[in-house]
């Protein structure tokens, strides 16, 4: 699901408002099968995996082909973007020390790292967060295009992870 900005994105459990200039994708990858079929969409992952929902939002044009932690899409980032990929993890996951922290995060200036990227890209800085919302594991990763931006974006992200609700 692919909706343009000032809308509300809701599915999969997950709803989020979007301000102006921001855009959002939700949606759970295909996953392989075992067997590729013509004309059916290229599936990742491996054969029997499990698909969870991811929640990307960005407040530049998101591209159509993006991995999970937004490879393809930070790339694009210019100083005042700002990237954010919530993924739902199995509910294997609840219960452990990684992912008791409870309720969606909010971000500080100072937790947003360069070395805490994906892969490191010149002026962005990145954050990371396992936490439980509606007996619900998620990561949070949020990528600003700008390490000395940090205090407005954040105050930014934080507006949009407000607008986050998850569903038991």
């Amino acid at each position: 699901m692919t909706t343009p900005a000032g809308k509300r994105l809701t599915g999969h459990g997950l709803a989020v408002g979007l301000p102006a200039r921001w855009e959002g994708r939700l949606y759970r990858r295909v996953v392989a099968t075992g067997q590729q079929q013509p004309g059916k969409q290229q599936a990742f992952g491996w054969a029997g995996e499990q698909s969870h929902p991811i929640l990307h939002l960005g407040n530049f044009a998101l591209p159509a082909s993006r991995g999970d932690y937004g490879t393809g899409a930070v790339e694009r980032m210019g100083p005042e973007n700002m990237f954010v990929a919530l993924l739902e993890f199995g509910a294997d996951c609840l219960g452990t020390a990684l992912y008791a922290p409870a309720g969606v995060p909010r971000v500080r200036p100072g937790q947003f790292n360069p070395n805490g990227m994906q892969r490191r890209i010149a002026g962005q800085a990145g954050f990371q967060h396992f936490f439980t919302e509606a007996n619900r594991p998620f990561c949070l990763y949020v990528v600003i295009g700008s390490h000395r931006n940090a205090v407005p974006l954040a105050k930014q992200v934080n507006a949009v992870l407000e607008q986050i609700e998850v569903q038991p």
